[in-house]
């Protein structure tokens, strides 16, 4: 997965924004305000932070050399993924449960302009 298609994933979701609140080569993707990814996309390698259920951020850190405790971030709610290290489905399939977990920690209003009860 190249920078490019990792941002037009990432912003693909409903409601997702590109924001660069630390530094112009961070770029930050949230939802309804909320963080749901993080990366330098002209880094090498391609890395971007994901929010991750406890359990299973140790389980896939476990499986995957790909996957790292969250790089200054909470290690028990956020991964580093380097994206050249897994196949480009299971990179969209974590970023998808990131983008998931942060709207399911919206208020159910919220949720719901997102069509995700």
């Amino acid at each position: 997965m190249t920078p490019a298609e990792l941002r037009a994933f990432c912003l693909g979701f409903n409601a997702a924004v590109e924001e660069f609140p630390f530094t112009p080569e961070t770029s930050v993707f949230k939802v309804l305000g909320k963080v749901f990814a993080l990366s330098a996309l002209d880094a090498e390698p391609l890395k971007v932070n994901l929010k991750c259920e406890p359990e299973a951020a140790v389980r896939l850190r476990a499986e995957h050399a790909a996957i790292v405790p969250g790089w200054h971030m909470n290690k028990r709610h956020w991964n580093t993924v380097t994206v050249g290290g897994l196949p480009d489905a299971m990179v969209r399939e974590v970023v998808e449960d990131s983008y998931d977990l942060v709207v399911a920690g919206l208020p159910r209003a919220e949720r719901l302009k997102l069509d995700r009860p």
